[in-house]
């Protein structure tokens, strides 16, 4: 009798529990079917998108000049700020001037003695000219002295050109800044002999204001932007990030566009101008460039996570006016950050599903649309275990 109520008991117990499992939702909803999923979606709008180009690139200087000893001799001192910026025509070395002060003297001492010899020449000459009407004097001698003076004449010239050699390497002791720009570090010190043979470098001058940037973009990509170019017009602008993540503050303009593909990358070289008026960016530094090349009219930006793809190529879901799941195919486009950009395939206002997309198994089931961008609901609280009777 005991053992018969005890088993009438567990009965009654796994009923009840049974039961009020099935109140707190734990089994299917009504008519047995499960709920719509929830989907995020969002909607998107054609707009006029910019194509870019972003690629690694490196500051080079606008020029450079070698400063070098044109003439020989022992450095005297460096006059200029190593890492200074310099002016044109600003002194940077001095040369021991001496020995050129001196090989001055002498071709102004031989430029003398030829004068002299010339002007002897020249009054031989003219008596010479003076006696030949009357027969005073042979033909033979006129011509002699007729060319002794010549000969004088031409070494006065050659004399002053000596002299003038000599004062140009005389003033090539102080050596100065062929342009305006940043000095580097110096390749001599003082006591250096320079300039025996072959013009040493002393050091070098880079402009800094502007600056060139160099970087390569892929055919294919620049293919595509010259595509639309021609249809958006697009900038020349080119925005640089410096290497902290930080954008600088001055846009650069490209100048330059290679008709040459690197057969080791595929890529085509590009160069843009930098302004650099506080001189802050130095050649050699590694920046990102983002060019502006096209604009694509009527374009969609689809966040990436909603694309998918099967053997008829791109597509995604979005959420019909029946709040059904639909497939629309897309063409080929581009990747844009994290976005997929495509020039058809949507119209305005559609509702692509971004989150959830897994849930939906396939095109017309129903489902409940939320955007993408609302708050989840708050999760409802947990039920208290019931206590044991």
């Amino acid at each position: 009798m005991k053992t018969t109520t005890r088993l009438l008991a567990l009965s009654v117990l796994s009923t009840a529990l049974i039961a009020c499992s099935s109140k707190q939702g734990g089994g299917p909803g009504q008519g047995g079917q499960m709920p719509p999923p929830e989907v995020g979606f969002v909607v998107v709008q054609p707009s006029t998108i910019a194509v870019e180009a972003q690629s690694s690139g490196r500051l080079a200087a606008y020029r450079s000049s070698d400063v070098r000893a044109r003439v020989a001799g022992v450095v005297q001192r460096r006059i200029y700020t190593e890492g200074s910026d310099v002016k044109v025509g600003q002194p940077m070395f001095q040369i021991d001037p001496e020995p050129l002060r001196a090989a001055t003297a002498a071709a102004q001492a031989a430029l003398a003695s030829a004068q002299a010899t010339s002007a002897n020449a020249h009054a031989a000459a003219e008596r010479a000219r003076g006696l030949a009407p009357g027969k005073f004097i042979s033909r033979a001698d006129l011509d002699n002295a007729v060319a002794a003076e010549r000969s004088a004449n031409a070494a006065v010239k050659q004399a002053q050109a000596a002299v003038q050699s000599a004062r140009i390497n005389e003033g090539y002791a102080s050596v100065h800044a062929p342009i305006a720009g940043r000095a580097g570090i110096a390749q001599v010190t003082e006591g250096a002999l320079v300039g025996q043979g072959t013009a040493t470098l002393l050091t070098t001058v880079d402009q800094v204001d502007p600056l060139y940037i160099e970087f390569s973009v892929g055919v294919n990509d620049l293919t595509k932007l010259r595509e639309l170019s021609a249809q958006g017009g697009g900038s020349r602008e080119v925005d640089v990030i410096l290497p902290d993540g930080s954008m600088f503050d001055q846009k650069a303009r490209l100048d330059f566009s290679g008709s040459v593909v690197d057969p080791a990358t595929g890529a085509v070289k590009l160069r843009a101008l930098l302004p650099n008026p506080q001189h802050l960016l130095m050649p050699g530094t590694f920046v990102t460039v983002k060019a502006t090349l096209a604009e694509q009219q009527g374009a969609y930006r689809i966040p990436q996570i909603a694309i998918l793809r099967d053997q008829q190529g791109p597509y995604v879901l979005v959420v019909g006016s029946d709040d059904k799941a639909a497939r629309k195919s897309l063409p080929d486009g581009r990747q844009q950050g994290s976005n997929y950009i495509v020039s058809g395939g949507l119209a305005p206002g559609d509702k692509v599903i971004v989150s959830g997309v897994q849930r939906v198994q396939q095109p017309g089931q129903a489902v409940k649309p939320v955007p993408a961008d609302a708050k989840p609901a708050a999760p409802a609280a947990a039920a208290a275990p019931a206590k044991q009777g």
